[in-house]
């Protein structure tokens, strides 16, 4: 006896639209067993996490300070995805951009110009992008793994960022802390608005998302794009280069998940330190998927996982539950996400006799 998954002859367009809503919706209900299980009120605990981080105007900007890293990383991606290109390594390039875009307030402090902050995101794109060429090259060379090659880079880059912060970088005045010395004001990301934290992070996410929304739906890159993922045959026959399409894709989201990385360091954290990301890479994976892989969509589900590391930590502080509860959370929604996907897609059959079917097969 086995289970194999059969393809539906036809798909419900509508349950297609409702599969993010549904599969929260299965998330909300997981959850209120697991604050159960530990002993929590479910109801309180589900208001806790999901509803009392948005009462007040600070949580508000925290919300748009995480949400911009996720929905700048997850455009990106969701160009990659759609390609057929598996750029699983963001948090590499998101720690990289953060590097090189550290450079100029780091190795010359005394710099004060109106020019550094935007040659900050320059080389913070520059070196995202080039960090994803890494496996763009090997692919396309030797047609290596990029899930593997981008994956693996991954602790390259914070391995490189803890040694440059612990020695080369390291603040000489600032009480063997494993970290720089604080940015100058030029080369601070500004506050959009007075009532809190929330910079010009937020504004190149939501810009970054429109612009290949716009590019997917009515430029001919992405029309590319949609066609060589769906089928490199047909790609090729239209004339359109696999190559040249990983080498796209993947510039495109290095450069985005650097722009990213050094807007998280400049806006939120104003020093490079051991570590700058809680996981953003990864975590935009479910992002750019929860969005179904469109820009716009990526807005919203940006906002959804940037409120589970809220909900993470209000409920570590007034619950005195462990802070992985975001990270089960995240977990729930990409498992429920894909499930639904499949189901809708796929229907299950239970196969008694596998020979017999077998035969009836041939």
């Amino acid at each position: 006896m086995r289970i194999e998954l059969q393809k539906r002859a036809n798909t419900s367009v509508l349950f297609s639209i409702l599969s993010p809503l549904l599969a929260l919706a299965l998330t909300l209900i997981a959850g209120a067993i697991m604050f159960g299980l530990l002993g929590k009120s479910p109801l309180n605990s589900l208001y806790i996490y999901f509803v009392e981080p948005l009462l007040d105007v600070w949580s508000l900007h925290e919300l748009a300070i995480k949400a911009a890293p996720l929905i700048l990383i997850a455009v990106g991606l969701s160009v990659c995805f759609r390609s057929n290109n598996w750029n699983i390594g963001a948090e590499g390039q998101f720690t990289i951009g953060a590097i090189t875009g550290s450079i100029l307030p780091v190795l010359n402090p005394e710099w004060h110009s109106p020019l550094i902050l935007p040659l900050m995101l320059i080389m913070g794109m520059i070196g995202g992008a080039l960090y994803a060429g890494i496996p763009a090259l090997l692919k396309t060379r030797f047609n290596t793994n990029e899930i593997l090659t981008s994956l693996m880079l991954v602790y390259i880059a914070q391995l490189f960022l803890d040694w440059l912060v612990r020695g080369p970088w390291r603040d000489p005045q600032g009480y063997n802390f494993p970290q720089t010395k604080s940015f100058q004001p030029e080369a601070v990301l500004p506050e959009i608005l007075d009532s809190g934290r929330a910079h010009l992070g937020i504004v190149f996410a939501l810009i970054a998302a429109v612009a290949l929304w716009f590019m997917m739906r009515f430029m001919l890159k992405g029309f590319q794009v949609s066609v060589l993922g769906q089928s490199e045959r047909a790609g090729r026959f239209a004339g359109f280069s696999a190559r040249r399409m990983v080498w796209f894709s993947m510039l495109l989201s290095g450069a985005l998940a650097g722009l990213a990385g050094i807007s998280e360091v400049s806006g939120s954290i104003g020093h490079v330190q051991p570590v700058i990301s809680p996981g953003y890479g990864f975590t935009a994976i479910i992002v750019a998927f929860l969005g179904r892989l469109n820009p716009l969509g990526i807005i919203a589900s940006g906002f959804v996982l940037a409120l589970t590391y809220l909900g993470g930590e209000a409920a570590q502080l007034s619950l005195g539950i462990s802070d992985k509860v975001s990270r089960v959370f995240q977990g729930l929604i990409l498992f429920f996400v894909l499930s639904c996907d499949t189901l809708i897609h796929y229907r299950i059959r239970l196969i008694v006799n596998p020979s017999a079917a077998q035969e009836g097969k041939s």
